[in-house]
């Protein structure tokens, strides 16, 4: 198996960021270096490359006066890493926080937090963006009156036949799911439109196990999973359990950020922001539910996104306020992590992606 990567770092830019940034991992070892940065762009913190590993997109949450959101468009050098600029298009909502690029790379998906919906661009042949040709504004309200009196979309999932996208909705305590429409470029609420989540919960960020039976859904508000049986043929989800992402015991402020599986599909990995931990389960590969391993602490502060390698060796935690990425090594047989001494300092790190490319 290739051990040679890219890693493709989102920021923030209020501080010391210059952009994206760069880096080559060595999955043999786990080194992560730096190679070089594109600037000129503001708070590009979340990011996906391309299935064909030619083309990175990325958005760009804006503020103030310019709260309308970008989504922009990179050629990739396999070789070097640098990203070349092609073009870049609205999101056509307000602080743009996630996006995913179909398994066809046709289009892209995106996640508008500020203005609560989910949007979808066309990819042309030469890895440029189109405007938008499918657009689904969200609707309604939960629970809290802090955080909950409108939609925020905090992430867009694709199902593994590509035929669903499912839109985690933090305001709306909902998982909603549209047919996606690749000959039209459209998205078309379900007959099965949404799985709602405890009250409260702020459901952002949602992972598929190996096997495509079962779906992660972490919640950044309840500080716990979802465990969410997923019926592939009527593309219907219903929920198994909800559990803790915090020990019993832990008295503080902490919210949830990014989940992951296992290449194995035997563990599952969630971030917490305030524990500032992975909370780390196993999975029951008969019915997906989760079995906690404790919580390992990510040697800085705020958790938001983390990696794990396409070996299944590694996991890279990107901890946004202490300005570093720290790699830890994971157990094949119990999935718990172990730091392996390998810290690399980068201004507000909040996502990476690996690119495997030829050592």
């Amino acid at each position: 198996m290739n051990t040679q990567y890219l890693a493709f770092v989102g920021t923030y830019t209020s501080g010391a960021s210059e952009g994206v940034y760069v880096c080559r991992f060595d999955a043999a070892t786990g080194a992560l270096d730096l190679l070089g940065a594109a600037s000129g762009v503001d708070n590009p913190s979340f990011l996906d490359v391309a299935p064909s590993g030619r083309y990175l997109y990325v958005v760009c949450e804006r503020v103030g006066a310019q709260s309308t959101g970008l989504v922009k468009a990179y050629a990739i050098d396999a070789a070097s890493g640098r990203l070349t600029y092609l073009n870049e298009q609205p999101s056509r909502g307000e602080g743009p926080c996630h996006v995913r690029i179909d398994r066809s790379g046709a289009y892209a998906l995106l996640a508008n937090y500020r203005s609560g919906s989910t949007a979808m661009l066309p990819i042309q042949p030469d890895g440029t963006l189109g405007a938008t040709s499918g657009f689904v504004q969200h609707q309604g309200r939960s629970v809290d009156p802090a955080r909950q009196t409108e939609p925020h979309a905090h992430s867009v999932t694709l199902d593994p036949a590509n035929r669903f996208v499912f839109a985690a909705d933090l305001g709306l305590d909902k998982l909603l799911v549209y047919r996606l429409d690749l000959d039209a470029g459209t998205l078309t609420p379900h007959v099965y439109p949404w799985l709602r989540t405890p009250p409260g919960a702020g459901p952002r960020h949602a992972a598929f196990h190996p096997n495509g039976q079962f779906v992660y859904l972490i919640n950044e508000m309840g500080s716990s999973v979802s465990v969410l049986h997923y019926h592939a043929a009527p593309g219907a989800l219903s929920e198994v359990e909800t559990v803790p992402t915090l020990p019993a015991d832990f008295e503080g402020t902490s919210t949830c950020a990014d989940i992951h599986v296992h290449p194995s599909g035997r563990f599952v990995y969630g971030s917490n922001r305030g524990h500032d931990s992975i909370a780390m389960f196993a999975v029951d590969q008969a019915t997906g539910r989760l079995t906690s391993l404790g919580h390992e602490p990510t040697r800085g502060q705020t958790p938001r996104n983390f990696a794990l390698d396409p070996t299944g060796t590694w996991l890279l935690a990107a901890n946004q306020d202490s300005n570093t990425i720290v790699t830890f090594r994971i157990d094949p047989s119990s999935g718990r992590l172990d730091a392996a001494g390998r810290v690399l300092d980068l201004p507000s790190p909040v996502c990476i992606e690996l690119l495997p490319v030829a050592p």
